[in-house]
């Protein structure tokens, strides 16, 4: 049976890992250097903060791939792999408080401070390229503290917003081990499929 369990989870890491390389390929995206913003491309890292902290690691990872793959700027891909740090906080806190998800003012204080570590991780690769040679047009507060920080913020806690939902549905018709279940108390069982 932990077999069975092993290999459907590094099958779901999979499915993750190639949505995540695909959103950046076909997604809208809005790019404003050195920011950009791509719909839903956080959303596969959240699912996968969701399962645990090793498929968060291995999809932050993949998306990143993603990132560089659809040929987006250094600074951007640099960006994606900051975000392991927000990643694996996550799902580390996930796994100790498996309930917050299901409790809204604790859930969007979380998205918070997730947006928080995560804009703050791309404001630090941003300032990097800002003062080594990146040519933009704004200022340092407007382009790197505004667009990237501020913007990478709203950003990752919209793709929260997203993820929550779209966990809601998935995991009444998927049963693989994971550290969050919404809609009912980690220590309740799932009710039998039939």
């Amino acid at each position: 049976m932990k077999i069975q369990k092993r290999i459907q989870t590094m099958v779901i890491a999979a499915l993750l890992c190639a949505v995540g390389i695909v959103i950046p390929m076909f997604c809208p995206k809005i790019i404003i250097e050195p920011a950009s913003f791509t719909l839903a491309s956080h959303v596969p890292l959240f699912l996968a903060m969701f399962i645990s902290l090793p498929v968060a690691a291995v999809v932050c990872l993949g998306t990143t791939l993603g990132f560089f793959l659809s040929g987006f700027p250094l600074v951007v891909v640099l960006r994606a792999l900051s975000q392991i740090v927000f990643v694996a906080l996550g799902a580390w806190f996930l796994q100790h408080s498996k309930n917050i998800v299901n409790r809204p003012l604790k859930s969007t204080l979380f998205s918070l401070v997730m947006g928080l570590i995560h804009g703050a991780c791309e404001t630090l690769v941003s300032t990097w390229f800002y003062f080594n040679g990146s040519e933009t047009q704004q200022g340092y507060l407007m382009s790197v503290i505004v667009l990237v920080g501020v913007g990478t913020v709203i950003h990752s806690m919209v793709d929260y917003g997203i993820a929550v939902v779209v966990w809601r549905a998935v995991q009444k018709v998927v049963t693989i081990p994971v550290s969050v279940h919404l809609g009912r108390k980690a220590s309740e069982p799932k009710a039998a499929q039939g």
